[in-house]
């Protein structure tokens, strides 16, 4: 795979980057961020298989702490949220609709890691 190819340091700052650009949208104040239309925890669910996905390609060898990276942010996010203001309110949904994500990331790796191996 190509992203395989890349040098360790420049995957982990293309993750880095990832996560960083999540946080911002999840911690900024509610009035600076761009309108998106759909659901809320359907804009969850996707925004922690891709950062879930895109931690999968970056490094695929070690799913399992890719994942609970990614539960534990969503758990760090929603913590923030409830206590930070900036008209945010952390909701265990919410980290339902981030696990769900990454779980639904989990499995899509799994059937890829299958069908390549044949």
């Amino acid at each position: 795979m190509f992203l395989d190819r890349l040098p360790r340091p420049l995957r982990l700052a293309l993750y880095a980057a990832a996560t960083a650009f999540l946080l911002w949208l999840c911690l900024s104040p509610v009035d600076e961020l761009p309108e998106i239309t759909l659901w809320d925890k359907v804009e969850h669910a996707i925004a922690w298989f891709v950062l879930t996905a895109a931690g999968l390609l970056l490094s695929h060898r070690r799913p399992r702490a890719i994942a609970a990276f990614a539960i534990g942010l969503g758990a760090a996010v929603e913590i923030l949220q409830a206590t930070m203001g900036f008209g945010r309110d952390g909701d265990w949904r919410d980290l339902l609709a981030d696990t769900i994500g990454v779980a639904v990331a989990l499995a899509v790796y799994s059937v890829l890691q299958r069908l390549r191996r044949r």
